[in-house]
C-alpha cells in the first residue's frame, strides 16, 4: 500500500497513525469483543469514549468551564439553520459578514428565520480580501454577529478574532479550528464540520457559551433545540459513534504532536513555503488573494495558461500528489494543508510545482 499526500479541502486527508489504529480496533474495541461502532451510544463502554474525547477537546482548545460541547450529526452547513432558531428572536435581526462562498450560504441558511443584514462583505473585489473589522456596519439590537474564520474556496482567512463591543460573535471555523491557539472567551458560539482539523466527516463540533442557552429563540421542534442537546450530552437522538470515535483519535493525536501552539508552528511553515513558492514563480503560478488576508489551511492558485490545467492535474496525481483541483466557483487549483498534512507533503507539492513549471514555463 502507498498513502499519497491529499490535498483535499474536505474530507481531508487525516494521520496515518490515527486510520491505523482506528484499524486495528475495528473488528474489536479495547477487549470487549465487539467493533466501537456496534456497541450502544448509552452503554458504559462508548460512554467512556465521548467523555475522552469532550475531555481532550477541551484541553486541547483551553474551552472554558462556561461553554458547553456539542457533538452532532450533520455538517455546518446544518449549523447555520439552527442557530437562528436557537438564538435569535423572531423578527431580530442578526448581522453576517460575507468574506467568501461560505459566508454566503451562511445567509442563505437563516434567510427564512431572521432579518440577516449584511454588515460587510468583499464580494465587491472577488474575495480576494476581507473586510476590515473597522469597516463592519453592526446593528444595534443584533442578536448576533457572525463571520466566516477562513473560506476554503477563496483563501482567505481573519487572522486576528474581530472585536464586537458588546455584540455576540459568531465564528464558522470549519476549516481553521486547532491551526493554532484560539481564545474561546471571545466567542458565543463557535462550529466546525469535524472533516477538515478534526476528524471524519459526518459530525460537528459546538462549542456554546452557557448564558446563550438561556435564549428562547424561534419556536422549534426538540431536536432542533441546542438545550435540548445539552441536557442530552449530544445523545437526544443516535449520534454518530463512529465518526465521533475517530474524532477522538485526531484529538489525542494532535494533544500528543505538541498541541495546538505546535500545529501553528508547523502551519506557519508549510504555508510559508506553499506561498513562496507560487510568488517566486516569476508569474507562472499566481495567488490572487491580499497578502495580509491568505489563508493557512486553503492555498487557491493559477497557473499562467489555462491551457496546462490538465496536465498539471495530471502528472501531479501520478506524483502522489491528490485533489489540487480548484473548486468549481473559482477554478484553477487549490492546495489544503490542515494539521494532518505533513510538511514533507507541502515540500513534495513545492518540488512538482517547480519541476513543472521548469518544464512547461
Amino acid at each position: 500500500m502507498a498513502r499519497v499526500f491529499n490535498f483535499s479541502a474536505g474530507p481531508a486527508t487525516l494521520p496515518q497513525s490515527v486510520l491505523e489504529r482506528a484499524r486495528d480496533e475495528m473488528l474489536e474495541w479495547n477487549g470487549v469483543g465487539a467493533s466501537i461502532v456496534e456497541l450502544s451510544h448509552r452503554g458504559p463502554e462508548f460512554m467512556e469514549v465521548a467523555a475522552r474525547a469532550e475531555a481532550d477537546l477541551r484541553a486541547l482548545l483551553s474551552i472554558p468551564d462556561d461553554y458547553a460541547v456539542l457533538f452532532l450529526a450533520g455538517g455546518a452547513t446544518t449549523a447555520q439553520a439552527l442557530i437562528a432558531l436557537n438564538f435569535a428572536q423572531p423578527g431580530q435581526p442578526a448581522d453576517y459578514v460575507v468574506s467568501g462562498h461560505w459566508g454566503k450560504t451562511a445567509i442563505k441558511q437563516v434567510a427564512p428565520y431572521v432579518d440577516a443584514r449584511i454588515a460587510a462583505t468583499s464580494e465587491d473585489n472577488g474575495f480576494h480580501d476581507v473586510p476590515p473589522p473597522s469597516t463592519w456596519t453592526l446593528t444595534p439590537d443584533a442578536a448576533y454577529v457572525h463571520y466566516t474564520a477562513n473560506e476554503t474556496i477563496h483563501g482567505v482567512e481573519y487572522r486576528e478574532v474581530p472585536r464586537v463591543d458588546g455584540g455576540t460573535l459568531i465564528g464558522d471555523f470549519s476549516s481553521s479550528i486547532a491551526s493554532e491557539p484560539l481564545d474561546i472567551s471571545r466567542f458565543g458560539l463557535i462550529y466546525a464540520g469535524a472533516q477538515k482539523n478534526l476528524g471524519p466527516v459526518g459530525v460537528t463540533v459546538l462549542i456554546i457559551r452557557r448564558d446563550l442557552l438561556e435564549r428562547e429563540g424561534q419556536p422549534r421542534a426538540e431536536i432542533l433545540d441546542y438545550r435540548a442537546h445539552v441536557r442530552g450530552e449530544s445523545m437526544l437522538n443516535t449520534p454518530p459513534t463512529w465518526n465521533w470515535y475517530l474524532a477522538g483519535l485526531v484529538f489525542r493525536w494532535m494533544l500528543d504532536e505538541g498541541g495546538v501552539e505546535e500545529f501553528a508552528r508547523r502551519n506557519g511553515r508549510k504555508a510559508a513555503l506553499l506561498y513562496d513558492a507560487i510568488d517566486g514563480s516569476s508569474g507562472f503560478y499566481r495567488n490572487d488573494v491580499a497578502a495580509a488576508a491568505r489563508s493557512r489551511m486553503n492555498v487557491p492558485f493559477f497557473l499562467h495558461d489555462e491551457a496546462l490545467n490538465a496536465e498539471f492535474l495530471a502528472e501531479s496525481k501520478a506524483a502522489g500528489l491528490l485533489a489540487l483541483k480548484g473548486h468549481r466557483v473559482l477554478g484553477g487549483m487549490r492546495a489544503s494543508i490542515y494539521n494532518a498534512m505533513p510538511e514533507a507533503g507541502v515540500q513534495a507539492l513545492v518540488d512538482f510545482m517547480r519541476d513543472f513549471a521548469r518544464r512547461r514555463g
